[in-house]
């Protein structure tokens, strides 16, 4: 990881100093660099050690980080990572020009790997997240959205990164197509459990540990699972509460619609869906060989339930 930063520094190079400021900012904010650290661990899970994986370990890093600087924009938020927004910072243009940035210099690394199925893959996983972005837009306040729905959401918009960061691995390897669809298959799992927790902290977390605002989900008109299940087991009144809570893109009630969330048992349930993901990820690559990077795979996708930021 320490190599993989050392390249991030490198391409941050810019001689527009708003760009390298803003980029920094964000980055520097430092976060999981979950998707880097998924591509490193299976590429030594599969016996890989060239440097191509350091490249595009932060090519998936300024993937990830430009989406969130356009995220932030779209829905407004103040707060990430325990502090300031960039666009609350530097405002929505800077914010969304440097994403653009950051986009377009993934795509110039992309070309270091010399390699088409690298291309496919990253230029494929940016396309996807799009309309996974574009989705969640359209199904703002709409209190209807079902549990199907919701997962395909985010496995455009979240998992889909992660999808792409394991299939690198297994194509750098050069591995055989049924060891690089299990790979596909962990990071998509593991993608969609990370989500889903991520989901369950908008209610149950705390804002000290998550380092955002908690209910931002609520005030956005997003409808997640926790919500979902919520109101399928809800009596009428508490359904009502929390559709028009979603409808208006009100948080006034969340202290009630957190309660009702926990007394319908939808916390404990949405936990039980991520975990059925977070074993479908460990089932994915159980026949790998045994190695150091192949236990922590495991062993990240078993933690993973116990996160609480």
């Amino acid at each position: 990881m320490a190599q993989v930063d050392q390249v991030i520094a490198q391409r941050l190079n810019t001689g527009v100093p708003l760009v390298a400021e803003v980029s920094r900012y964000i980055i520097s904010a430092g976060g999981k660099r979950l998707r880097p650290a998924l591509l490193l661990l299976m590429s030594g899970a599969l016996g890989y050690s060239g440097a191509q994986r350091f490249n595009l370990a932060a090519v998936v890093e300024f993937i990830h980080t430009a989406t969130l600087l356009h995220d932030d924009v779209v829905d407004t938020s103040t707060l990430r990572r325990g502090r300031a927004t960039a666009n609350e910072t530097f405002g929505n243009p800077a914010s969304v020009l440097v994403g653009d940035f950051l986009y377009s210099r993934a795509f110039q690394m992309m070309l270091d790997a010399q390699n088409m199925r690298v291309m496919q893959t990253l230029a494929d996983a940016t396309n996807v997240i799009a309309e996974g972005e574009v989705q969640q837009l359209m199904n703002m306040h709409n209190a209807a959205l079902d549990e199907a729905g919701y997962l395909g959401v985010i496995r455009s918009k979240t998992a889909k990164l992660f999808e792409a960061s394991t299939r690198l691995a297994a194509i750098l390897a050069g591995a055989d197509a049924p060891t690089e669809q299990a790979c596909a298959t962990y990071g998509q799992a593991l993608g969609t459990a990370f989500q889903v927790i991520d989901d369950v902290l908008d209610y149950a977390g705390d804002v000290q540990e998550t380092g955002k605002n908690l209910g931002d989900d609520l005030r956005e008109g997003k409808t997640t699972l926790p919500l979902i299940l919520a109101m399928q087991r809800g009596n009428a009144e508490e359904r009502g509460l929390i559709r028009a809570a979603i409808e208006a893109g009100d948080s006034a009630q969340l202290e009630r619609i957190v309660d009702i969330v926990r007394a319908t048992g939808a916390l404990e349930a949405t936990r039980t869906a991520a975990a059925a993901q977070a074993q479908c990820a460990m089932d994915a690559i159980a026949s790998f060989p045994t190695n150091p990077y192949s236990a922590a795979l495991l062993q990240l996708a078993a933690q993973l339930l116990e996160r609480n930021a």
